[in-house]
């Protein structure tokens, strides 16, 4: 795989997974004798943006970090979260410490951190916007900043999401939007769709753009063409963005992630995009053309 990603100045979609390491990519993703160390750099070669789930369960050592950035071209974009510990335990209050450490710590990467995620528990409901405000208002200026919440109340379209909206818009955050309804069309007849259906957040899908950089979580149908009917409106919504000056995360899910990459090459190339992502067409062409 050769990237071309370097050689776009300004992508206009961030397209990635929601993790770089996967068991089973051994076999159909990564070129034949990639190493579990070289792991993340043969992603970066197909992929310019991942999910860094890794930062909200544990804090990866400094070495790690370093490692981390030594791996990647210089346009290749994280989305950490932060740790479960901040967003999750404290609920983003008297987390200043806790804040700062992980801040501290993933120093080396900060120029290559597209959007730091706070993921919010389905708990933090309309009573939490306070304190959302003020955690928001003692990060970086400087930092790209998107909000997942899940409480019902920011989906009912009355005065706590209106609320949240206005929040996020006036500290330039953006309001992560989950598409979960893929999987759970599926019927639930394998293990890992049980599991996910189990697990992933069932909440409606508003498509609103609250700053610059809008992310979409898809979270996938196992049989890939079922896909495309709702993928269909992401397509003229993401080019509105994108006509719009906005550079949007499109991140892919599957129940377990094996089926990941493809599904990711198969949505890609229903998008007409006016600076191409060269490499995941190629990836997919010269990868997992079996599974087209």
């Amino acid at each position: 795989m050769t990237s071309l990603l370097h050689q776009l100045p300004s992508p206009p979609l961030r397209l990635g997974l929601t993790q770089w390491s996967h068991p089973s990519w051994q076999h159909h993703f990564y070129p034949p004798g990639t190493k579990s160390g070289d792991r993340l750099a043969r992603y970066a070669e197909v992929f310019n943006t991942v999910e860094g789930n890794t930062t909200f369960y544990a804090s990866p050592s400094p070495q790690t970090v370093n490692n981390w950035a030594a791996a990647i071209p210089d346009s290749f974009q994280f989305t950490f979260k932060l740790p479960k510990t901040i967003t999750h335990q404290c609920q983003l209050r008297h987390a200043q410490g806790l804040t700062a450490d992980f801040i501290k710590l993933m120093a080396p990467l900060h120029d290559h951190i597209g959007q730091w995620t706070i993921q919010l528990p389905a708990r933090f409901g309309p009573e939490g916007l306070a304190s959302l405000a003020t955690f928001l208002e003692s990060l970086p200026r400087e930092f790209s900043l998107g909000v997942e919440v899940r409480h019902p109340a920011f989906f009912a379209k009355g005065e706590a999401e209106k609320a949240l909206n206005r929040l996020l818009i006036d500290h330039h955050a953006n309001r992560v939007i989950m598409d979960s309804r893929p999987v759970f069309a599926a019927k639930p007849d394998t293990p890992a769709i049980i599991d996910a259906q189990k697990k992933k957040p069932r909440v409606p899908v508003h498509a609103i753009a609250t700053s610059a950089a809008p992310m979409v979580r898809f979270i996938g149908h196992p049989d890939l063409p079922e896909n495309s009917a709702f993928f269909d409106p992401w397509i003229s919504r993401l080019s509105q963005w994108i006509a719009a000056g906005k550079t949007p995360y499109l991140m892919i899910h599957t129940s377990d992630n094996d089926q990941a990459p493809a599904l990711a090459a198969h949505l890609y190339q229903r998008l007409d995009l006016s600076t191409p992502l060269a490499s995941v067409t190629r990836a997919a062409q010269s990868q997992q053309g079996a599974l087209f």
